[in-house]
């Protein structure tokens, strides 16, 4: 498919966007230009592909999005390599979970190429956004909508998806060496045969409550517990976690379909065991999760995902009491797994996976 180039009347200055990509914190600033490509069943499907301004969306009241929640996203990002080009990390990935999400909330698949064509066409026009800081990167989020105005309940036969970028620094604003998670005893994330494998934005609207409960705590995230026992651990508001033992072991709770199946997640899966370690996924308790940290057994736990990378977990509280993994801070599994993930993503590591796509 073509895409249109439409002019842009007014693109932000290059000393305001300078200016903000010093600092760009978490997905506050953006790139001037957007994706959009149409999808009407009546058309037969996909057509008219935009590239253009970043603009706000005009919607009918009626618009199937607003009333039954379709809706999927993304998160990936676009990062500066070594010899000062652009690379985005396992992005087919992202476009067969687009996939797997549509299918789960009735919506059009959209063809992976043209999916990875929308990425190279927004990254090419605003490659300029990308920040040079450390952790810096382009974060790409595409998503797609029902658009269709009815009011019957049924899946829609319009849609839009939508790219735009974002220049981002470090997710977690705090500074702390590691973060402190609440555990969530009185919500759950997702239950079995239920949307918990998509990315859809009703997950996440899901978790706020318990993630703002999580911060009236002192907390930076929540963990949820699955819906059935309440006591098996599945994943934070929006990151999967890994466990480090003292004998060599490493366990991350399994996909059984409640759980997102992040690629970061994937990846650490395969560098870990590069790295000599037993990873297992299987299900951890909450119980079993304190008395190993007690007792010394667990070294280390990290929570990861594309926006927050890999990043250490301190400290664990909740209505029962709190307790410390490790030391508190980072270990050295976390610190050297992280490392060698940017290394790759950044180029300045070999990519023997053929993970990086270079643009």
């Amino acid at each position: 498919m073509d895409f249109e180039h439409l002019p842009h009347a007014a693109p932000v200055p290059s000393a305001a966007r300078d200016d903000a990509l010093k600092n760009p914190g978490f997905g506050t600033h953006f790139t001037d230009h957007m994706v959009v490509i149409d999808y009407d069943a009546e058309k037969g499907g996909w057509h008219r592909a935009t590239l253009g301004p970043r603009e706000p969306i005009t919607l009918d009241p009626a618009a199937a999005v607003l009333h039954y929640a379709q809706e999927i996203f993304e998160g990936m990002k676009a990062y500066k390599q070594q010899d000062d080009g652009l690379a985005l990390f396992r992005p087919e990935q992202n476009a067969r979970r687009f996939n797997d999400s549509a299918r789960r909330m009735a919506m059009p698949e959209l063809p992976e190429e043209l999916f990875l064509e929308s990425i190279r066409q927004l990254v090419a026009k605003d490659r300029n956004w990308v920040p040079t800081l450390p952790g810096g990167a382009l974060y790409l989020r595409p998503f797609m909508f029902a658009s269709e105005a009815f009011l019957g309940v049924r899946p829609a036969r319009q849609y839009k998806f939508i790219l735009i970028a974002s220049p981002v620094g470090n997710y977690f604003k705090s500074g702390a060496p590691a973060v402190k998670i609440w555990v969530s005893r009185n919500y759950t994330r997702a239950a079995p045969g239920g949307t918990g494998a998509a990315k859809t934005g009703g997950n996440y609207a899901a978790s706020l409550v318990p993630q703002a409960e999580a911060i009236e705590q002192g907390c930076d995230q929540v963990v949820f517990l699955d819906a059935v026992e309440k006591k098996w651990i599945e994943e934070l508001g929006g990151m999967n976690l890994f466990f480090v033992f003292d004998d060599g072991s490493v366990i991350t709770p399994p996909l059984t379909g409640t759980i997102l199946p992040g690629i970061t997640r994937d990846s650490l899966i395969t560098l870990l065991r590069e790295e000599g370690l037993n990873v297992r996924e299987e299900p951890y308790s909450i119980d079993q999760w304190r008395a190993d940290a007690t007792e010394g057994d667990l070294l280390e736990t990290m929570a990861c995902g594309t926006a927050a990378v890999v990043t250490p977990v301190g400290t664990v509280a909740g209505p029962d009491g709190e307790f410390t993994i490790g030391s508190g801070g980072p270990g050295q599994v976390t610190t050297k797994i992280r490392d060698k993930l940017v290394a790759i993503q950044k180029g300045a590591a070999e990519d023997t996976h053929g993970w990086v796509m270079q643009l």
